[in-house]
């Protein structure tokens, strides 16, 4: 699988483990919901206390970034990252690291989010609404098994997810190097791109699902619920994130 929470080596050795309870597809909704909770509770709190609202522009967003906007930014995706990778090697602390990841991501994307509807006006809300309405029709077209995690389909998604990691290592390279690149403007082509990278975030959701169901009907132990979930929850937040970028890029060009 292209998340690699939902590789087939985590979840089989989880499966040689002396357990009393198994992982249902129906615990890890209820997991995933919780953590979808979690990550938007902190994000509200810090829009709460940075009083940003969309359209004050520069001096709004310079009274955010003197209070500390770039602390929980930066502290809240270090927390996720850390969470993230500890519960590679330790999947068993996946029910107390998940919502530390949850409460980090949170952090990170209320943080993000402030930037961009500071920018933009009511883009955040947009981007959210957008992002649930795909996760609604990708879960749908999945039950109704209109789309299906065939082997050709996956083959493609491992390719296409690998050539897009590759291709944020190459531009965060050239970042710090100081190195401009397409990818941040708002061409035709920049924006094209971010819809192609959007789609496939939009139908990892495609495995996501098929692999999760998978590991459910083979009995993965209980607490893999809670890993299930942030392997999900990722493939959210980067969804989310490819369309805030993708509508800031057509709003900059009205």
């Amino acid at each position: 699988m292209s998340n690699p929470f939902f590789s087939e080596t985590a979840f089989s050795r989880s499966r040689e483990e002396s357990y009393s309870d198994s992982m249902t597809v129906s615990g890890t909704v209820n997991k995933t919901i919780f953590l979808f909770a979690m990550m938007i509770i902190p994000a509200a709190l810090l829009w709460m206390d940075m009083g940003v609202q969309g359209g004050e522009g520069e001096s709004g967003i310079s009274y955010a970034f003197n209070n500390g906007l770039s602390k929980y930014m930066f502290g809240g995706m270090i927390t996720g990252l850390v969470a993230s990778l500890v519960m590679m090697f330790k999947k068993s602390w996946s029910p107390v690291l998940a919502p530390i990841y949850a409460v980090g991501e949170g952090l990170f994307l209320g943080a993000v989010s402030l930037i961009f509807n500071a920018a933009y006006d009511g883009i955040v809300m947009n981007a959210i609404g957008i992002t649930l309405l795909v996760f609604t029709i990708m879960l749908l077209a999945y039950r109704s098994g209109l789309l299906r995690a065939t082997p050709m389909f996956t083959k493609i998604m491992i390719f296409a997810t690998a050539g897009v990691g590759l291709f944020y290592l190459v531009i965060m390279i050239m970042s710090m190097f100081g190195v401009s690149n397409f990818y941040y403007g708002n061409s035709m082509f920049s924006i094209g791109l971010s819809a192609v990278i959007a789609g496939i975030a939009a139908f990892n959701l495609i495995m996501d699902f098929a692999f999760i169901e998978e590991q459910s009907k083979y009995g993965a132990p209980k607490y893999m619920e809670w890993f299930g979930g942030v392997a999900l929850l990722m493939t959210l937040v980067w969804l989310y994130l490819e369309i805030l970028r993708l509508l800031a890029k057509l709003q900059s060009r009205d």
